[in-house]
């Protein structure tokens, strides 16, 4: 008996020491590209956000609003739509959306609906009576207004046969002018992936 308990143990041992060196960690550069299920990902974000922004601040918006209004036009990022199947964390894009922007210097950009509330909070806590010393008091009233708005969607296209699938995802951007709802542009980026999966593949 005891011997029939001693095998399991050893057996049981190399079944959980099979178990903890199955794990691998290995680092590597945030930029690079690593497409492991073919979904959406880091990298397509990234470079979507940074190809669209590119196209939208070369067309003829930006120059004909600064020789009308001499200043340099304000956007915000609006509503950016899920319309996929997949689970896309939207708020990752608007993000680049929102760096690629900022780091153009080409516009000046705001806080989003989400944000301002948060904001406004703390300026009115620092207007409160007796709260904060006068001379750092940030004044109400001086918000800057945006000129535009960049709205969008994610959608995708799917082909799929047995073993294999190819995956188009078509990204909507219009910029719209809040003074008069007029669409200053409208962009679209494709971006089409070919999909084998192993047979053994869960």
């Amino acid at each position: 008996m005891r011997n029939i308990e001693r095998i399991l143990m050893i057996g049981l041992s190399a079944v959980v020491l099979a178990g903890c060196a199955s794990t691998s960690v290995k680092r590597v550069a945030v930029n690079e590209t690593i497409d492991l299920s073919g979904r959406w990902n880091d990298t397509d974000s990234r470079l979507t956000a940074e190809t669209m922004i590119q196209e939208v601040l070369t067309r003829p918006w930006v120059d004909d609003f600064r020789d009308s209004y001499q200043h340099k036009p304000v956007v915000i990022v609006g509503d950016i739509k899920n319309r996929t199947d997949e689970h896309i964390n939207v708020d990752v894009f608007v993000k680049d959306l929102e760096r690629a922007l900022v780091n153009s210097g080409k516009v000046t950009f705001v806080a989003s609906s989400d944000e301002r509330g948060g904001i406004r909070e703390e300026r009115l806590a620092q207007n409160a009576q007796g709260q904060t010393r006068p001379e750092t008091i940030t004044p109400m009233g001086e918000e800057t207004g945006a000129d535009f708005m960049l709205i969008g969607s994610v959608n995708t296209l799917k082909d799929e046969t047995s073993g294999r699938y190819v995956i188009l995802y078509q990204v909507n951007m219009e910029l719209v002018d809040l003074r008069t709802n007029e669409k200053a542009w409208i962009g679209q980026h494709l971006l089409k992936k070919v999909v084998k999966k192993s047979k053994y593949s869960l």
